[in-house]
């Protein structure tokens, strides 16, 4: 028999989290760390207001219009040197497909039942719509970790700071 899995943030300890909303993240980029997949896409001004606006994957059609424009948003810190702003561009891209994903395998999006002690809800019950707005984000989001300007900042960035 397995162990039940849980959503994380049941056990999130705030005070252990490397990202503080409290930071300015431009003024300070050295209190910035890569981390995992999408740690602190939700945390880090500036550039969680700048991105956010952007950030839509109800339909295909949205979904293009959005990975796109965040696409672009990311060049554009990397044209600058602006590694924790190319970073976070790329996050919201890796979000895009994750959440879209996370639609198109449960229905509202919704993976446990928390009126059921967290117990995992039924997969496939979700939009097909929001796995074509996946496989778009996906597309955009694997073209900015293939960017080697990116690739090679990121390699320093987590060599000199994590």
């Amino acid at each position: 028999m397995t162990k039940q899995q849980k959503p994380s943030y049941l056990n999130f300890e705030k005070e252990n989290y490397p990202w503080k909303a409290n930071i300015d993240y431009r003024e300070n980029p050295e209190a910035y760390r890569v981390g995992k997949g999408e740690q602190g896409v939700l945390i880090c001004e500036p550039y969680k207001t700048e991105i956010q606006s952007h950030w839509r994957f109800k339909t295909s059609e949205i979904a293009t219009k959005s990975s796109e424009e965040i696409f672009r948003i990311f060049q554009n810190y990397l044209n600058k040197n602006d590694f924790v702003g190319a970073d976070m561009a790329r996050k919201f891209l890796q979000m895009g497909y994750t959440r879209a994903r996370r639609y198109a395998n449960y229905k509202g999006g919704k993976k446990y039942d928390k009126e059921n002690n967290y117990v995992q809800l039924e997969r496939g019950t979700g939009e097909i719509e929001k796995a074509a707005s996946a496989a778009i984000f996906y597309t955009k989001w694997k073209a900015a970790e293939a960017d080697t300007n990116y690739a090679k900042m990121k390699t320093e960035w987590k060599k000199e700071r994590g």
